[in-house]
């Protein structure tokens, strides 16, 4: 194998790119990345709407590879072994890789003009959001629809988020945690159409179902994704909602692979960044000699939303399980719930809204498949693991035991790219005063972004202590 070329410059791309480097591949590697701009970082889309960032600040470092950006694959030659683009490039290979991503989903919408609706997939769609200069409504209140109508309230623009569902983010939470969700997102200032669904618009106005009209000077499309998958069928391969992989993410071409979110393995798609690193980790190392096999990990979506705390993990299912033991804290009041399910002292499941230490420290022990410690109550409530089993399992993942015999997670603040909150410190005190100054400096924020608010309230107490940050080195 001589030359591997991925169809797709996303952050999955520039992964693999780097894992065949690190992992000793010395052949030619070509990206072909359909926009016309360098790879960036899709999932900190929301912070360049809400001003957090800005849109050079998401871009990917550079690949080691021939990086053709605007090439957009028209057709696969199988027997040839050649991409030919839309252009009329022809692109060789001995090893292809799909990495082509997804599409959003567009409802139709009567009256629309073009330049009034459009969805939040690229960095121009963020551009054109963030530009906005009157209300805005948001279709759909998944995961991304609400990121980005608060992301559109920090930016001082009034935002309707419209819903056909009884609660936001409803297929990930129960009734109870998107009640407290909705009512915090109204402390916001974000307006909630829910059970409704847009049927129009007009100059100013999103129509909807009941007949009653919301302000939208713009409309953003959040009504999911589809796997990109034209190309995969134009060539022949196995597609169903993605194309069809093996655990070595092989389509049926052993030459052709598949990963991220164009990719369906054992039936499912990923639809988040880190399966997507997961399977270009695990494929780099094929490619290089490796003898591993892709396994999906333990599942958790993370808002990135400024002002909320929020995790769901595991699938919504298991926490319905009457088998399960369940710790469950309700405080309406402050706006603060958790309900964990537990099978054999492990997390199975479960939703946290308003706990950011109890979201830290579970979220660490659920993705690691460590078990819990005997006071669950504490741990809720953001108090260290008291030794014993979770001691245990800190051992392994670099905790250290402090001197009243308690467990503290290492300070590791942005575990995608392994940056410790000293190292934050350190970075403001040389003069790095913003989160875009920080995300530069650091890389903090670029990977999967769901530190990003953390990193923002880093930032909040460095200025009002003179940049003294207690516990800090």
């Amino acid at each position: 194998m001589r030359r591997v070329v991925v169809v797709g410059g996303g952050a999955a791309a520039h992964r693999l790119v780097a894992g065949l480097r690190a992992g000793g591949f010395d052949g030619s590697v070509a990206v072909l990345g359909a926009e016309p701009r360098p790879g960036y970082h899709r999932v900190l889309l929301g912070s360049v709407v809400d001003g957090t960032l800005r849109g050079a600040d998401l871009a990917l470092p550079a690949p080691a590879a021939e990086v053709h950006a605007g090439a957009i694959a028209a057709e696969l030659d199988r027997d040839r072994r050649v991409v030919r683009t839309a252009s009329g490039d022809e692109h060789p290979y001995d090893v292809l890789v799909l990495a082509t991503g997804a599409r959003a989903r567009q409802p139709e919408l009567p009256g629309a003009a073009p330049d009034r609706v459009r969805p939040l997939r690229t960095l121009p769609d963020a551009t054109w959001l963030a530009a906005a200069a009157g209300p805005v409504a948001v279709l759909g209140g998944g995961v991304l629809g609400v990121e980005t109508a608060v992301a559109l309230r920090a930016r001082g623009l009034d935002a309707t988020l419209v819903h056909p569902g009884p609660g936001p983010m409803d297929r990930l939470l129960d009734a109870t945690a998107g009640r407290l969700l909705a009512d915090r997102l109204g402390q916001l200032g974000v307006d909630l159409a829910l059970r409704r669904r847009a049927v129009g618009h007009r100059p100013g106005e999103l129509l909807l179902d009941d007949g009653t009209a919301v302000p939208a000077e713009r409309v953003v499309v959040c009504a999911g994704t589809a796997a990109e998958v034209g190309l995969a069928e134009r060539a022949g391969l196995a597609v169903r909602r993605g194309v069809v992989v093996d655990d070595e993410l092989r389509t049926g071409d052993p030459r052709i692979r598949a990963l991220g979110d164009c990719a369906e393995h054992a039936g499912v798609l990923t639809g988040q960044l880190d399966p997507a690193w997961r399977q270009a980790d695990v494929l780099a190392g094929l490619l290089t000699g490796a003898d591993q096999r892709y396994r999906p990990g333990r599942q958790m979506t993370r808002l990135r939303a400024r002002g909320i705390d929020l995790v769901s993990l595991g699938p919504a299912e298991r926490r319905a399980d009457p088998a399960a033991e369940v710790v469950a804290l309700s405080d309406p009041a402050r706006g603060r719930y958790a309900t964990v399910t537990v099978h054999d002292e492990r997390i199975t499941g479960g939703v946290l809204l308003g706990f950011p230490r109890a979201i830290a420290a579970l979220t660490q022990l659920h993705d690691r498949g460590l078990p819990l410690p005997a006071d669950r109550l504490a741990l809720l409530l953001g108090g260290p693991a008291p030794t014993g089993t979770a001691a245990t399992g800190a051992a392994t993942t670099g905790a250290a035991a402090t001197g009243t015999g308690r467990v503290t997670a290492p300070p590791v603040l942005c575990h995608c790219n392994a940056v410790t909150r000293d190292a934050l410190v350190a970075a403001w005190r040389s003069g790095a005063r913003s989160v875009a100054e920080l995300a530069r400096t650091t890389r903090a924020t670029t990977g999967c972004g769901g530190c990003t608010e953390e990193v923002a309230r880093l930032c909040d107490r460095l200025r009002d202590h003179d940049g003294i940050e207690e516990g800090a080195a």
